[in-house]
């Protein structure tokens, strides 16, 4: 787990800017920012766009008595494509349109669930809870 956030907060912001620069050089800076800004403007949009719909579909769900875990599942996939593209740089940007793209995101989703599966048929889920149970002389009391 920490090898994944060395990445995240060190390896990958080197390599947007590496790329910026690259793009800067190529195209210039002035129409690099421009692009910087278009994506994440695109991307809000559809991040507006899927989310209404994803949010449409969870409550058809809901008025049919079904639980919605497929929505919930592209709720959280179009959560963290919109944090992504508010991250200046173009991997970020692609990452997040893959994850507000309906298609696309219909393919990751069933990688995430594949992966899911096989960690619970290894038992390396672990359960979490708002509640906890304290070690010690007291007792917890459900209210």
């Amino acid at each position: 787990m920490l090898i994944y956030l060395i990445l995240l907060f060190t390896v990958l912001p080197a390599l947007e800017l590496y790329i910026l620069i690259k793009v800067g050089g190529v195209i210039g800076a002035g129409p690099t920012i421009l692009l910087v800004i278009l994506t994440g403007t695109v991307g809000a949009w559809l991040a507006r766009l899927e989310g209404f719909r994803v949010l449409n579909k969870t409550q058809q769900s809901l008025n049919q008595g079904v639980l919605p875990s497929s929505e919930l599942l592209d709720g959280l996939m179009i959560l963290v494509g919109g944090i992504m593209l508010l991250a200046p740089g173009f991997i970020t940007d692609v990452l997040g349109l893959l994850l507000l793209i309906p298609w696309t995101r219909a393919l990751i989703k069933l990688l995430v669930r594949r992966k899911l599966e096989s960690m619970i048929r290894q038992g390396q889920v672990v359960q979490v809870s708002p509640f906890r149970r304290r070690e010690g002389p007291f007792e917890d009391i459900d209210v």
